[in-house]
């Protein structure tokens, strides 16, 4: 799964008409977001795709494919003309879903990482009326009771850590998948649903309103805009609570190489924008810019560690 599949990407170049190449970009370019509108996949992405647009010439129109876990619109953005006018915004769903699912309708390679935007902090967080203020409120008030947790996908940060948060506790909270986080935050602040790992992107007004309660947080570094709120891992979790996965985009990898590079650097501009910069900081995500090949080797690393935590797990979905 991590070969790097130096031959066939040297045999498609050989493969490759010796003619030249039309313009880049001639039309508007497609970015894929195999997630619902309105979450926090799909805010991130619209934030960066103007000035992208700018850079290049021509806009980034934002496409929503949910479904899979993210897997439908993946393998479209997999499956379109490798001309670099499609690309994928994409979350670490993009390696998450298809180890749980047990299910590979796209491998790694055939992406070709442009760049991390960065990652968010994940909060879990409680109906407002639950009567808890605290990690510890939570596992005494849920033990001996039925309870259920939301997921943005099968498979996804949320679904594992609400898994492992449950396993090593001995509750009984059962998993209630939606096709993203817009969705399940609204069940979550109707009552329907008890509690759930959330994104601070796309739920942080609601958890600074008070309308939904966090009571601590993956990842390793504070929440900007909750900095008292404790991290799992110094409330004595295991380690792995402390890792809240990455965000960035992607092209699929038969894309000529110039046309790569220029979409590369489109990215790392619109990055480097203190608008960009400004409005990250204040959705309380965290910005790591990093390259495509310090990208790529970030995710090759984190899907290593996906697949060693979902062994630990046994964690398992139908998708």
């Amino acid at each position: 799964m991590l070969r790097r599949g130096l031959l066939g990407l040297a045999a498609a170049g050989l493969a490759a008409p010796a003619r030249a190449q039309a313009p880049f970009p001639n039309r508007p370019i497609r970015m894929v977001v195999p997630l619902p509108p309105g979450g926090a996949t799909d805010i991130w992405a619209r934030l960066v795709a103007e000035p992208m647009g700018a850079s290049l010439g021509q806009p980034v129109v934002i496409e929503n494919r949910a479904g899979a876990g993210g897997m439908i619109g993946t393998e479209a953005a997999k499956n379109a003309p490798p001309d670099g006018h499609t690309i994928l915004f994409h979350i670490a769903s993009f390696v998450q879903t298809p180890v749980v699912l047990r299910r590979w309708p796209y491998r790694v390679e055939d992406f070709a990482p442009l760049g991390k935007l960065g990652t968010t902090p994940l909060p879990f967080c409680v109906r407002a009326d639950m009567p808890v203020t605290t990690l510890k409120d939570f596992v005494a008030y849920a033990k001996g009771r039925q309870l259920s947790y939301g997921t943005y996908s099968p498979g996804s940060s949320g679904h594992a850590f609400a898994q492992a948060l449950s396993d090593l506790e001995g509750l009984d909270m059962t998993a209630v998948h939606y096709r993203g986080e817009a969705p399940m935050l609204q069940d979550v602040l109707g009552g329907r649903v008890d509690c759930a790992f959330h994104s601070m992107t796309g739920s942080g007004e609601q958890i600074r309103a008070g309308r939904i309660r966090p009571l601590a947080t993956i990842g390793s570094m504070p929440i900007p805009s909750l900095p008292a709120l404790p991290s799992f891992v110094s409330l004595g979790y295991p380690d792995y609570f402390g890792n809240s996965g990455f965000v960035g985009l992607f092209a699929p990898v038969q894309v000529p190489a110039p046309i790569l590079a220029r979409l590369a650097g489109a990215f790392r501009d619109a990055m480097a924008q203190p608008e960009v910069l400004r409005r990250l900081a204040e959705m309380d995500t965290i910005a790591q810019y990093l390259d495509p090949v310090a990208f790529g080797a970030d995710v090759a690393a984190y899907l290593r560690f996906w697949q060693g935590l979902v062994d630990r797990l046994n964690l398992t979905a139908e998708g």
